[in-house]
């Protein structure tokens, strides 16, 4: 996965709360798992005034004007200011996929689901938290000042905005601070053991030959 260590960029803000992961990204576009091309759906139900559909051109779809991430003054943004409970619902890792491909490197909220928190750093995206009242401030600022952008930095664990020179630290866990900063997934973290696991395959071969006989 691609390592997050800091990024600066235009603020989005999504001012509901308990956002489940239907609404991120709708069941009918949960068809392909190349993790590529949600972009375009993220938040469809809201983002258009029609029906989706998989694989169709939505460039001439119409879009809800007052839906923020169809406002000119938001477009570019790769910061998700939300609320709390973000993410909840269903497990599905396809509504951060959908994130990451309409170019979203970084949420900042209240509070996230588990599941999506656990799935958001699994794939590069960092879900920090700030107390509700930094929220509530950030919400008002996101509104007050046009082109309104955060800096974030992992290594530091600090929030800028450099609009207003205020600053934040946020907590993250260690384990998970550490894969962000080395791009680390799942897959990635089992195969820094592949010569214990060859070495432990090779010693049950020998140990348990029958195991690995082939029959018929």
């Amino acid at each position: 996965m691609k390592a997050f260590e800091h990024v600066s960029g235009l603020v989005v803000p999504l001012d509901r709360r308990d956002v489940d992961t239907d609404a991120i990204i709708p069941k009918q576009f949960m068809k392909s798992i190349k993790r590529t091309g949600f972009g375009k759906n993220l938040f469809d139900s809201w983002r258009y005034l029609d029906d989706g559909e998989p694989d169709a051109d939505c460039s001439n779809r119409p879009r809800n004007p007052d839906f923020p991430l169809n406002l000119p003054r938001y477009a570019g943004a790769s910061i998700l200011l939300c609320r709390e409970n973000f993410g909840c619902g269903s497990s599905r890792e396809h509504a951060v996929w959908a994130i990451e491909d309409y170019g979203f490197r970084a949420l900042v909220g209240v509070s996230f689901a588990d599941i999506f928190r656990n799935n958001c750093i699994k794939n590069g995206i960092l879900p920090l938290t700030l107390p509700p009242e930094t929220i509530d401030e950030l919400f008002a600022r996101t509104r007050e000042i046009e082109g309104f952008d955060l800096d974030i930095d992992l290594t530091s664990q600090t929030v800028r905005a450099p609009a207003t020179g205020d600053g934040w630290n946020f907590e993250i866990d260690a384990f998970q601070k550490h894969c962000l900063l080395t791009g680390l997934d799942d897959v990635e973290l089992t195969l820094l053991e592949e010569e214990r696991i060859r070495d432990y395959e090779a010693r049950r071969r020998r140990g348990t030959p029958w195991l690995f006989r082939q029959t018929g």
